[in-house]
């Protein structure tokens, strides 16, 4: 959230109670306090920070021992995959998640859609299983092919989840009960990260998962998934209830409408949603389009290897 003794320094105005931890309620919005007010005292720091170390000494380990890793999955893993995620959650953007709506959709955006799809482009199992010894490469292998695994990462179960879930949170009581009770909020951003997870990386990620469907398949699904964005904007932003219940209005906040911020939360899931869709319908083309000139060159020293055997038996013969 955010620091409130330097918070209140900088406004007269008597806070309003934010959550059930007793934090105060933000001063108005602005660019700065989201670069300036940064929180790096929770569970979630460390929880990067160990990710992001590991990550990067199974690269020194491959190194080490002559092997090569692409530096741009290296950079997709830590730099919008756990980067996006801190950016979201440990600055000072954070600290208003709970106050403007709009800012919560934002992280939704960040959290299950785009840091997801940038670890899975990281190819973190990929990474594990080259470097790991060999009883828990054989730990990792056995959980990644279970049957929890299996069903989980199928594509249409997996495809289902993604889209069920934001209705189930947002139409219900279940929103306003994470408002009001911090560990439920933190849990509602775990859950955005492991859904988004479940979802992108049997269709974009890079790791050997079972039961993966072949590219034509994989861009139909996520095809299919760009109007479910624009359903759920469009009803936010022509709501006639509030969202939250009367939490919103509750904060008195001088410097926001509750009203008016939901229209622009429901703008920022919809053009957010699309956007992010269609960027990552390009990104998944252009993996169809170098698997199938991977399998041509393939095919193509195959016929070479066919034809120098045929001209040697000619040549024998």
């Amino acid at each position: 959230m955010l620091h409130v003794d330097q918070i209140l320094a900088v406004t007269s105005a008597a806070p309003a109670t934010l959550a059930a931890g007793g934090e105060a309620a933000p001063p108005p919005f602005t660019v700065a306090r989201v670069l300036t007010e940064t929180r790096l005292d929770s569970w979630l720091t460390l929880g990067l920070v160990l990710a992001a170390g590991l990550y990067l000494y199974g690269v020194h380990r491959l190194r080490l021992r002559g092997d090569r890793w692409p530096v741009i999955r290296t950079v997709a893993f830590l730099g919008p995959g756990l980067g996006g995620i801190a950016l979201v959650t440990l600055t000072g953007l954070g600290a208003y998640d709970t106050a403007l709506l709009s800012v919560h959709m934002v992280q939704h955006m960040v959290l299950s859609m785009i840091a997801p799809i940038f670890l899975a482009l990281g190819a973190p199992v990929t990474l594990a299983l080259r470097t790991l010894p060999v009883r828990p490469r054989k730990r990792l292998l056995a959980i990644v092919h279970s049957r929890i695994a299996r069903i989980y990462s199928f594509p249409l179960v997996a495809f289902t989840i993604f889209v069920v879930n934001p209705f189930a949170l947002y139409f219900t009581d279940l929103y306003e009960f994470t408002l009001r009770h911090e560990w439920a909020h933190e849990l509602v951003h775990a859950h955005f990260i492991a859904t988004g997870c479940v979802f992108f990386w049997p269709l974009l990620g890079l790791d050997p998962l079972p039961g993966r469907w072949p590219y034509p398949a994989r861009a139909l699904l996520m095809v299919l998934s760009v109007p479910f964005h624009t359903v759920l904007g469009l009803t936010i932003m022509q709501s006639t209830t509030l969202f939250g219940g009367d939490w919103y209005p509750s904060l008195n906040l001088s410097w926001s409408d509750p009203w008016e911020d939901q229209v622009v939360a429901g703008g920022v899931l919809w053009a957010g949603g699309e956007f992010v869709s269609v960027t990552m319908l390009a990104v998944l083309v252009i993996q169809w389009i170098k698997q199938s000139e991977r399998e041509a060159r393939r095919l193509d020293r195959e016929l070479d290897r066919q034809e120098a055997r045929q001209k040697a038996a000619e040549a024998s013969a």
